[in-house]
């Protein structure tokens, strides 16, 4: 067979684009001057992806994906095909010899590699099933990371990914390359690649075919659309309609005449399970096979089961010749199909379904879950006491503490200090005490929480009042603050809180690529790698772009408040000089600018400020030390 070639034309050049007699790479050679060397050669084995304009679009353009070894990412080289009367032509016959070389190729790779590792194909996908790195793409974080088409399926599939991913990429620093952010970006997130590629290999099982197949009416006629796939499925859950396919057809049906008789025949009733009418249509041809073995009572795959004779009950039922057909059912004796139809048939499906799925390899004499070893030492061991844990609890008293100011714990550290060092016993006989004092007599007065005293003279000191304060009052001070600090913290955000929904989009996208930035940078960080300082160095830098973009949304945002404000005097204002009456304005009602974008955004400032803090002070220790 001749070569596939065509003329193309590459980075405004025009030429010839051809495959090698041997088929292992294509070249590109221009057709100036006329004998002209090749100019490009693309070898199989560095292809990696193959693209082509659709049947309907105008210009017949070929995308080639090669990469070759030592580069990191493949190069496309794209090729416009210009016969006036063949491109299409050119283009598919090329595409078809590509795609049948690196089929090829992958084949003989995969049969040497086998050869050369020693073990048969047997042996491979027996690896590839207990988890090896020969198996499924899920099994292997770098192929994870590397496979570019499972990103960008990802990212197809969740939109918001996709525009964190471009965010990111916009406010990364110069020094870091595409695919070192790349390599970075997906490192933190193997899981979400991983469950999709999981999703995107699962397939769907057989079903039963006859329910999904329903007619349409269509100006009173009723049509039914049969696939390929639906024919190939009645062929592998109905051996019978195969059966009666190959006999009636071409003679006396043709194909279509075939399909369109049976499913109106009593045939199709039957299988489905369904009664039989005397108003149902005859077919001559197709109701001979109304009494066939499939509906006789017996088992299609009685040869399959090789149930020997002295144990198979219902075998010698059937072939006993003493008796009249079978007992009735009440007597749990075999008995006709037509009796019980669909239960007969539902179970017969339900059996051929079920036939063809991937059988398990757990042996049913083992212990579920767990080998004989286990079980025997679990039972042995069955009442004895759970161990001890080794393991260090972490409690925390107040996780308001992480996410407060360092000033306000300042101001309250004395305060907080003093309550973790109080006497139990001490603060119950001052509770005891105060109750005493509140209620003389139960029922009556109240509590005086606040440790303010009506009677107390005038000329006590502010600091004799806070002596006499008792340790309950501070208790429950405390604890009120607690609650409405928690209460402030999980009470439900109003919708953009003012925001525009463009401003309030550019925060999450903001919040969202400032904080993978923090992640690559504490990752990198407290790695404690000396080679990496360059790439420490540059996420700093990232970090520090991401507050000027703080700073450029809150900015934004406060030019769009500082609108609704002017439309709002400019309203008070008309409506003044229409009625003469003065409207009060209150501008705080209007939401939004920078006080709500610094707020959204105030625990991602302060982790900022955090890691450039602590970025700056190992830079001066290191400093320090080399000095």
């Amino acid at each position: 067979m001749a070569p596939s070639r065509g003329a193309a034309v590459y980075k405004k050049q025009d030429g010839v684009l051809a495959i090698s007699k041997d088929r292992q790479a294509v070249s590109w050679t221009p057709n100036n001057p006329p004998d002209a060397t090749p100019s490009l050669v693309i070898t199989v084995s560095t292809i990696t992806n193959l693209q082509q304009t659709p049947e309907s679009s105008a210009k017949v353009m070929l995308k080639i994906f090669a990469q070759p070894k030592g580069q990191t990412e493949p190069v496309g080289h794209v090729f416009a095909f210009t016969s006036p009367s063949s491109a299409r032509a050119e283009a598919n016959a090329i595409k078809e010899a590509l795609t049948t070389a690196i089929q090829a190729y992958k084949a003989a790779q995969n049969s040497d590699a086998a050869i050369s590792g020693g073990s048969s194909a047997a042996m491979a996908i027996a690896n590839a099933i207990s988890g090896g790195k020969g198996g499924n793409v899920w099994e292997d974080d770098e192929k994870l990371k590397s496979n570019l088409d499972l990103q960008q399926s990802l990212m197809r599939d969740d939109p918001m990914l996709k525009r964190m991913f471009e965010e990111s990429r916009k406010l990364k620093p110069e020094s870091l390359s595409n695919t070192q952010f790349t390599a970075q970006f997906w490192a933190s997130r193997i899981h979400l690649l991983r469950a999709h590629a999981i999703a995107g290999s699962q397939a769907r099982g057989s079903y039963n075919v006859f329910s999904t197949l329903k007619p349409t009416s269509d100006g009173g006629e009723k049509k039914l659309s049969l696939s390929k796939e639906h024919v190939h499925l009645i062929f592998a859950q109905y051996p019978l309609v195969l059966r009666v396919y190959d006999d009636v057809v071409p003679k006396p049906y043709d194909e279509t005449a075939f399909w369109s008789r049976f499913f109106q025949s009593k045939l199709f009733k039957k299988l489905r399970g369904l009664k039989i009418d005397q108003n149902d249509a005859t077919d001559t041809v197709l109701d001979q096979y109304l009494d066939a073995e499939e509906f006789s009572g017996r088992r299609e795959t009685q040869r399959e089961m090789q149930v020997p004779r002295i144990i198979d009950m219902e075998g010698n039922e059937e072939h006993h010749s003493q008796r009249k057909g079978n007992a009735p059912y009440r007597e749990l004796r075999p008995q006709s199909l037509e009796k019980v139809p669909i239960i007969r048939t539902l179970n017969t499906l339900s059996e051929k379904l079920m036939a063809q799925v991937a059988p398990s390899d757990i042996d049913p004499s083992q212990p579920i879950g767990m080998d004989e070893a286990t079980y025997e030492n679990l039972r042995l061991r069955d009442l004895a006491g759970d161990p001890e844990q080794n393991r260090i609890i972490l409690n925390v008293r107040d996780q308001s503490r992480f996410f407060t100011d360092s000033r306000d714990t300042a101001e309250d550290s004395k305060e907080s200090q003093s309550l973790p060092y109080v006497d139990p016993g001490a603060a119950i006989r001052s509770v005891c005490e105060d109750l005493t004092q509140a209620f003389p007599q139960p029922g009556f007065a109240a509590i005086k929480v606040d440790g303010s005293d009506q009677e107390m003279d005038d000329d006590h000191s502010d600091d004799e009042k806070e002596k006499e304060v008792p340790p309950s009052a501070r208790a429950y001070s405390h604890i009120m603050d607690l609650v409405h600090q928690h209460s402030e913290q999980t009470q439900d955000m109003p919708a953009q809180m003012g925001l525009s929904a463009t401003i309030y989009e550019r925060v999450t996208l903001t919040h969202a690529s400032t904080t993978e930035f923090l992640h690559q940078f504490w990752a990198a960080f407290l790695s404690g790698d000396p080679s990496r300082a360059n790439e420490i160095a540059s996420l700093v830098e990232s970090l520090n772009r991401a507050m000027d973009r703080i700073k450029a949304v809150a900015d934004d945002a406060d030019g769009e408040r500082n609108e609704l404000v002017r439309a709002a005097k400019r309203t008070a204002i008309d409506f003044q000089q229409r009625t003469g009456v003065k409207r009060k304005m209150d501008l705080k009602a209007i939401k939004g600018g920078a006080e709500v974008v610094n707020q959204l955004l105030g625990p991602t400032i302060s982790a900022v400020s955090t890691a450039s803090a602590k970025y700056r002070k190992a830079l001066q220790e290191q400093s320090g030390e080399n000095d």
